[in-house]
């Protein structure tokens, strides 16, 4: 089949797309409509948990469809109720509210955090984010993103997001005023270029809300669910946030998304917060069955044998071409080039044949990624070698 014969104008221009189209995936590979393959190392930016199209996924859906799709979030349903146990029995919060996309997510837990404030704090209001955070596309996530640009692209701004620095424990303190009423921040910056936030970092923050009567808000979105090697990375730091945001990784390639608090920061009233399709059970069937396969045994253990041997693969490369090293946690990670190849060593790999490769560069001197969390050794084998292939041919280029 052509690429020619496909109607593509009938989609609204977003972003710049290849001259191809995915019509079959399965694990890591996809496959496009001249019926050729890609090593798939983005995953649909960190949200195929599981990989395309898993056997757990394909089940749930068929089962639940079979059941019940969606009876309204005005009643209870059974799959919700069993997601739900599960995310508060592995983690510190108590109650869930689900939603379908990560943007969503965190706007839920920036509308709870500023009814605590008027609950809790005489209306205090203001959440401080981080430089380079990236919250979601709705007016009040891209407000509380501190992405280069955004304050203006659909200016005003909503207000209430003043901005600290990762890693930056005063920039944090030096904005703290009686109208705070949260910090919020993503232990890994993803769009920024995959940067972690250190372990004293987050247990400063954990200090300071305690200080000053602050929620702490972690947004997992892209750092959720198995992610960074344990099943939340917050976990990783020893830290007890107040609220969490989880979505991509939830629903393994379904729109799901959660918003958890701890019970005492559950201040919602009837009507304060809802979503015509929150919590429908054809979506929470798959989240159970993910979630449940990343809480299979040795499944983790996994996970972060992978993430080593891309570690260890992605140093080899960084001191073979004189590059800067890299970064990340568990199967979250970036390539610190020396100069911005990204752009094209992304363009070079989707071209090659016979078998093509799907890389990101969030930034044009970094490579990011971010594969299934079930990738096998012998599909970072074959990246990592392609990938020096790749480098070689750009800078001979």
């Amino acid at each position: 089949m052509e690429f020619s014969q496909f109607n593509t104008n009938a989609l609204m221009e977003i972003t710049s797309r290849p001259d191809l189209v995915f019509v079959r995936g399965q694990g890591s590979w996809l496959e496009d409509h001249a019926g050729k393959r890609y090593l798939d190392f983005v995953q649909g930016w960190a949200v195929n948990t599981l990989g395309h199209c898993a056997p757990e996924m394909q089940k749930a859906l068929l089962e639940q469809s079979k059941l019940l799709m969606n009876p309204s979030p005005a009643f209870y349903n059974l799959p919700s109720i069993e997601l739900a146990e599960r995310l508060t029995g592995a983690s510190v919060f108590d109650r869930v509210f689900f939603a379908n996309s990560g943007g969503e997510a965190n706007e839920g837990a920036i509308k709870l955090a500023r009814k605590w404030g008027q609950v809790n704090k005489k209306g205090a209001y203001k959440i401080i984010t981080m430089n380079h955070g990236f919250h979601g596309r709705t007016l009040a996530t891209m407000s509380a993103s501190g992405k280069p640009g955004w304050d203006k692209m659909f200016a005003p701004q909503v207000e209430g997001f003043p901005k600290a620095e990762i890693n930056d424990l005063e920039s944090v303190r030096k904005l703290i005023d009686d109208q705070t009423v949260a910090i919020m921040l993503e232990p890994v910056q993803g769009e920024a270029g995959v940067i972690p936030a250190s372990k004293e970092f987050m247990q400063g923050l954990r200090k300071l809300a305690d200080e000053h009567k602050l929620l702490f808000i972690v947004d997992e979105v892209q750092t959720g669910m198995g992610r960074t090697g344990t099943m939340f990375a917050y976990q990783q730091s020893d830290v007890v946030p107040d609220i969490m945001t989880l979505a991509k990784g939830i629903g393994g390639g379904v729109p799901l998304a959660a918003l958890l608090a701890r019970q005492e920061v559950c201040v919602f009233s009837h009507g304060d917060q809802g979503g015509t399709y929150n919590g429908n059970p054809l979506m929470a069937a798959v989240g159970v069955a993910v979630f449940d396969a990343l809480a299979a045994p040795g499944f983790m253990e996994s996970v972060n044998a992978r993430a080593k041997q891309l570690s260890e693969g992605l140093l080899a490369l960084s001191a073979k071409y004189g590059m800067k090293g890299e970064r990340g946690m568990g199967l979250l990670r970036a390539l610190v080039m020396d100069r911005d190849d990204g752009p094209a060593i992304v363009e070079a790999a989707r071209n090659l044949s016979p078998n093509g490769l799907l890389l990101n560069a969030p930034r044009g001197n970094l490579l990011r990624f971010m594969p299934a969390l079930n990738v096998t050794a012998e599909e970072i084998d074959t990246m990592l070698t392609q990938l020096d292939g790749l480098i070689a041919q750009v800078r001979k280029a």
